[in-house]
């Protein structure tokens, strides 16, 4: 028999104004989210103000139709009066092996060309050769673990003295950190976007080797970064793990960087044979 937790134990408001955050940031409305969810606008109402308590089901059923991730559902179960249904596995740990088996053949794979792996704080749990590659240069300081991979690019003694269009990859970094807070809602996350966003940047690019005499259409925005006087131009792809039960493995992203010009290919392609 499962009983309902003090107001304490459940957090001082309950699950109600938690999930009405949540609907609000989705902005979603309580007759969509009813229709969603296959309950009413009416119950979904009772729930957001404390009148109604919803079983279990119901709310995996309302985060899975908010897109809650995967931490803040357990936030959400708990806040109900639930046990956390999802596990926080640490990576290193023995039931992981076979995930980090198959991250390591999957970015190794990938090489010549960079790969690496990060988790909710973009920090860097695995990285290929071609990654290591890009971070020649470095100050030791900046390569103590754990890494950070946005610290890194946009760190005045990092990536950023060499990456040619500065303004427009930087302009790319935080926003996608800022849509990563408003989906997770990470204080960490926050002050870490802070913390780069604070990073100086200069009024203009000066250096650029090597510029192409034909001008070269890319189809995606490419970060174009001199490495030993030579540019390479990269676009990036972010992959996740589908419909994940593990706190850990749902907060893991995979980026490559793909050769944005036939130069690019070729230069890694002999750096690494």
């Amino acid at each position: 028999m499962t009983t309902v937790p003090s107001r304490t134990a459940a957090g001082a408001d309950g699950v109600g104004p938690l999930l009405r955050a949540w609907r609000e940031q989705r902005r979603v409305s309580q007759l969509e989210l009813a229709l969603r969810a296959d309950s009413s606008a009416r119950h979904i109402s009772f729930i957001e103000t404390g009148r109604s308590r919803p079983s279990e089901e119901m709310v995996l059923r309302l985060a899975e139709q908010l897109d809650v991730p995967v931490r803040e559902r357990n936030a959400l179960l708990m806040a109900a009066g639930y046990a956390p249904r999802f596990p926080h596995t640490p990576l290193d740990d023995p039931a992981l092996d076979a995930l980090r088996d198959g991250i390591e053949r999957l970015i190794g794979g990938f090489e010549p060309y960079p790969a690496l792996v990060v988790d909710a704080m973009y920090d860097v749990v695995a990285a290929n050769r071609g990654v290591m590659m890009l971070f020649d240069g470095v100050p030791e300081s900046l390569l103590t673990p754990p890494l950070n991979a946005v610290r890194l690019t946009l760190h005045p003694q990092g990536l950023a003295p060499r990456i040619l269009n500065l303004r427009e990859w930087r302009g790319h970094l935080l926003e996608q950190m800022r849509r990563q807070i408003a989906l997770h809602r990470s204080e960490p996350l926050r002050a870490l976007y802070e913390e780069v966003a604070a990073f100086p940047v200069p009024d203009t690019d000066e250096r650029r080797p090597e510029e192409p005499e034909v001008p070269v259409a890319y189809f995606a925005l490419p970060m174009v970064i001199e490495h030993e006087g030579r540019r390479l131009s990269f676009v990036s792809s972010i992959s996740t793990f589908n419909t994940p039960m593990d706190v850990t493995v749902a907060e893991l992203a995979v980026e490559t960087l793909l050769p944005a010009d036939p130069a690019t290919a070729k230069y890694l392609q002999s750096w690494l044979s």
